[in-house]
């Protein structure tokens, strides 16, 4: 696909190639064995500012937008999702919503740590009993004088355990009725060393496992009511149009994973020989290489109309949700497809299209289900 980049985020990409080369791929499978932080990969993506690319100059950070926080995102995970995901999160849903939310002594408290990546972010919606159904919260925050009280858990959270600074969605004032749970739902700002807030299980995950996810539990935890993000008991348009954002991010990391499908799919089927000649020369694998090709620049297209649109400041909600969509889901069949042309070295750890098929398979999950997305653009289509 020939570039449709400016000059700045073709130069932003090649370095990222670079650094993925060098600093992310020697070490993807051994974090994921180890289910371990990429401590190596995060620390030098700090040094290359991919922590700042949402946070204003002012407050130290470059600025760059959502189109290149998706680059970012796509081309670590071609190699690493886990890597990726870690700094979509920090990027997309706790710098993005702070820097378009947060007021100017907010701003100057919190981005500089998030921008330098001193502080990684996490963001905390999930609960129990509140996944796509996002509204359903039960985490309470009671006012008592000039702070919030908040109690609950929060479930699947990104980083959670490495996390310096988390965005809490917490119902402040019970819905006016059914049809409106979304009302009286606020963000809060919360920093790690706030009392009342720990790091409570770490689950045990099929794929993106370098990538820490914990419930996060909140015990009487007094947060200063100045950490409000937004305004009181309304918080959660500030939740959704920060998925928009997320999901874009999550179409970057699927369609990441698909590319690297293709790039290793195209290497083995020229390497492996079968019958006398490499098995890239059978129509069965050519069709196989040239779908998954296509659907590639489908999604990539797509992907960046959305962010482009986020960038513009224009409504991207159905955008984001398509993008997603069609992103996801074609991670997972070219996942599928790669571990078939390699054959049972595909089922092997010893080739990477056995890790990338497990890393997919999250991408038709988290920031909206596969079945959400359809429902987004149903209900933008209907009105």
């Amino acid at each position: 696909m020939a570039s449709d980049l400016p000059e700045e985020l073709e130069l932003l990409q090649q370095t990222v190639r670079d650094y993925v080369k060098e600093h992310v791929a020697p070490h993807a499978a051994k974090y994921d064995e180890s289910e371990s932080f990429p401590e190596v990969p995060y620390a030098k993506a700090r040094e290359l500012g991919l922590t700042a690319v949402n946070v204003p100059e002012a407050q130290g950070g470059t600025a760059m937008g959502t189109l290149a926080g998706s680059l970012i995102v796509e081309e670590i995970s071609r190699v690493c999702p886990a890597t990726a995901v870690t700094l979509s999160v920090h990027n997309s849903l706790v710098c993005g919503p702070i820097a378009k939310y947060g007021n100017e002594e907010q701003k100057k408290r919190f981005l500089p740590k998030l921008a330098s990546g001193e502080w990684l972010g996490a963001y905390c919606l999930s609960e129990a009993g509140a996944g796509t159904d996002a509204a359903d919260q039960s985490t309470k925050a009671v006012r008592q004088g000039d702070s919030f009280v908040l109690d609950g858990a929060k479930l699947w959270i990104t980083s959670g355990s490495h996390a310096g600074l988390y965005l809490v969605f917490a119902r402040t004032s019970p819905p006016p009725d059914a049809e409106h749970r979304s009302r009286g739902v606020t963000c809060f700002v919360v920093e790690r060393t706030t009392p009342g807030l720990s790091v409570g299980k770490k689950e045990q995950k099929l794929g993106i496992r370098a990538s820490p996810t914990t419930e996060i539990v909140l015990d009487r935890c007094v947060v200063p009511a100045a950490n409000v993000l937004g305004e009181v008991d309304k918080g959660f348009r500030i939740a959704m149009d920060t998925l928009d954002a997320g999901r874009i991010g999550i179409a970057s990391q699927a369609l990441g994973i698909a590319q690297g499908c293709l790039d290793e799919s195209l290497k083995y089927a020229q390497e492996r020989r079968q019958f006398g000649r490499a098995i890239a020369e059978f129509q069965a694998i050519q069709w196989k290489l040239a779908d998954m090709a296509t659907q590639i620049d489908a999604a990539r297209l797509l992907t960046r109309r959305a962010a482009r649109m986020r960038d513009a400041g224009e409504p991207c909600g159905k955008e984001a949700a398509m993008a997603k969509l069609f992103a996801s889901t074609l991670s997972n069949r070219a996942a599928d497809d790669a571990v078939q042309i390699h054959g049972s070295a595909g089922y092997s750890r010893d080739y990477r299209v056995e890790r990338l098929f497990r890393d997919a398979r999250i991408t038709e999950i988290y920031e909206g289900t596969t079945e959400a997305q359809r429902m987004v653009v149903a209900r933008a289509l209907l009105g």
